[in-house]
C-alpha cells in the first residue's frame, strides 16, 4: 500500500513567522479519497456486515437528497447523487468479497459496477427487486432509524416505493441497517489512520498562528475579527471549515462564567486585552475526514513573560480531568457508563467536571458512542447507551471549572482534541494542550 504524506510541508518565509500548512493539491486528494473508500469497501465493510447479521445493504438517494451514509460512499468526483442513484452491497458468504452494485442511470466510476440498462428494463424499482431475487440475501437493510439522524437517510417516498415493489415480488422484509451503519461511520480504517493524525496537525498549526501576535494586536483586535481570520486562513488552505469558528474570552471582571450562553448563544465580540483568557472552537474537513479542536491563549501583561500560576493550576485540572476520563475508556462499556464513573472520580479529586465528548470521523458531530452533553451530565438516552467499539475516533470534549482567588470567580477551561481508541487504549492523534498559547503585549 503507498504511504501518502498527507501532512503539511512547512513554509517559514521570515524571522518568527509561524509554519504554514500546505494540503495535496485537489487531484491528489480525490485519488487519496477513492483510495481510502476502496480499501474499506474491501477491507471492513464484510467484517462489519458480518457482525452485524446483515447480507444485503441497500442504500438509496435522489438528487442533491443524499442519504449521508451515501455521500460517503460516492467517488470523489461525485459530488452528489445523480436522478435516483440506488447502491447495493452484497455479502455472498465467508471468504469472498463484497459485491458493490449500483442500480443507476450512471456507473459509479470503478467503485460500483453498472448493475441496471434502462433501456431493457425501464423500471428502476423492478430492476432492484429483480437483483433482490436473484442474490436471495437472509436481510435486506435499509438506512432507516428513530435514534440516530445519520442512520436514517432513506427518505419517506423512497421507503414507501421500496417497500411496495419489493412486496409485490417477494416475500424479502426490509429491516434497519441501524448498528451497520454507525459502524461504518464510526470504524475508522488503518489507512485513515495513517492521514488522519496529520488533519489534526494541520488544525494545530491554524490555531497557532490564530493565537499569535502574528494576528492578535491586544487593545485593537476583537475576538470576531479573529473567527473571520481563521475563515479567510482556511479558504486560503483550499479547505472548509464544518462549523463557524468561536472566539470568547474570560478575564477579571464582576461577569460571571453562563453555562448557557457558552453553549447555547454565540459569545459578542470583544477587545482582546492584556491579561485576557483567550478559547477557541475550531474544526476543519479535509480527505471526508473532519477535526472539532479547543484550544486557550493567555495574553500578557506587561513585564509578564508566562501565563500566572493559578491559571496553569486550572489548566492541569482539565488536563486531569481528560486523563481520568479517557482510562475509563473500555470495549463494550456504554457512553453513560464511562460518563458516570469518570465524573464521580473527578469529584471525589475535588475537580469539578462537565463531559459532552462525540464521535469524530465522516461527520463532526459523528455517529456511535455518545458520552454526555453540556445539558445532560447525567447521561444520554439511546445514543449515551451504546457501547464502545475499537478502532473508533472521539473529541474529547470537556472543561474544568477552577475558582480563582485573584478574580473572585469560577472560570472554566474548555478542551477538546481528536483521539483514537484501540486495544492500547485512548491515543490522541496529535498530543493535547498542556502549556497556553502565549501572545505579548503591544
Amino acid at each position: 500500500m503507498k504511504r501518502w504524506i498527507v501532512g503539511f510541508m512547512l513554509i517559514t518565509g521570515c524571522a518568527n513567522s509561524v509554519a504554514q500548512p500546505k494540503v495535496l493539491p485537489m487531484r491528489e486528494q480525490a485519488q487519496l479519497i477513492n483510495q481510502i473508500l476502496d480499501d474499506r469497501l474491501q477491507n471492513l465493510l464484510p467484517d462489519l456486515m458480518r457482525r452485524e447479521g446483515i447480507d444485503m445493504w441497500v442504500l438509496i438517494s435522489r438528487e442533491y437528497n443524499e442519504d449521508p451514509i451515501l455521500k460517503t460512499m460516492l467517488p470523489a468526483n461525485w459530488l452528489s447523487a445523480r436522478r435516483r442513484t440506488i447502491l447495493v452491497l452484497f455479502d455472498p458468504g465467508e471468504g469472498q468479497t463484497i459485491q458493490r452494485l449500483a442500480v443507476a442511470r450512471y456507473a459509479v466510476d470503478s467503485l460500483f459496477r453498472k448493475s441496471w440498462d434502462k433501456e431493457k428494463q425501464p423500471n428502476q424499482w423492478d430492476s432492484l427487486v429483480k437483483l433482490i431475487k436473484q442474490k436471495q440475501p437472509k436481510k435486506v437493510a435499509v438506512n432507516k432509524s428513530e435514534h440516530f439522524a445519520l442512520a436514517d437517510g432513506i427518505t419517506a417516498t423512497e421507503y414507501a416505493e421500496f417497500s411496495q415493489a419489493l412486496s409485490k415480488q417477494s416475500n424479502t422484509q426490509l429491516v434497519s441497517s441501524e448498528k451497520l451503519a454507525i459502524a461504518w461511520l464510526e470504524t475508522r480504517s488503518k489507512m485513515e489512520m495513517q492521514v488522519y493524525p496529520d488533519l489534526i496537525a494541520l488544525g494545530h498549526q491554524v490555531i497557532a498562528e490564530a493565537f499569535s501576535n502574528q494576528v492578535i494586536q491586544p487593545g485593537l483586535t476583537t475576538t470576531d475579527d479573529v473567527v473571520w481570520w481563521l475563515r479567510e486562513k482556511v479558504l486560503d488552505l483550499r479547505l472548509q471549515t464544518w462549523f463557524h469558528p468561536t472566539v470568547s474570552l474570560q478575564r477579571s471582571s464582576l461577569e460571571k462564567f453562563d453555562h448557557v450562553k457558552a453553549f447555547s448563544k454565540r459569545p459578542k465580540a470583544q477587545i482582546i486585552m492584556p491579561g485576557d483568557l483567550l478559547h477557541m472552537d475550531f474544526g476543519l474537513t479535509y480527505l471526508r475526514l473532519n477535526s472539532d479542536q479547543q484550544q486557550h491563549a493567555y495574553v500578557l501583561k506587561k513585564g509578564e513573560t508566562d501565563a500566572p500560576d493559578y491559571l496553569k493550576k486550572a489548566l492541569a485540572n482539565a488536563n486531569r480531568l481528560q486523563d481520568i476520563f479517557t482510562a475509563n475508556f473500555k470495549q463494550g462499556r456504554t457512553g453513560n457508563e464511562v460518563l458516570k464513573m469518570s465524573r464521580q472520580q473527578a469529584i471525589e479529586e475535588e475537580i469539578k467536571p462537565s463531559i459532552y465528548t462525540h464521535p469524530i470521523g465522516y461527520h463532526g458531530h459523528a455517529a456511535g458512542t455518545t458520552l454526555g452533553m453540556w445539558d445532560s451530565q447525567g447521561g444520554v438516552p439511546v445514543q449515551g447507551d451504546y457501547p464502545l467499539h475499537l478502532d473508533t475516533a472521539y473529541s474529547i470534549e470537556l472543561n474544568a471549572a477552577t475558582f480563582i482567588p485573584q478574580w473572585n470567580k469560577e472560570i472554566r477551561i474548555m478542551l477538546e482534541e481528536e483521539a483514537f481508541f484501540d486495544t492500547s487504549g485512548v491515543t490522541y492523534l496529535d498530543g493535547r494542550q498542556t502549556q497556553f498559547h502565549l501572545i505579548k503585549p503591544e
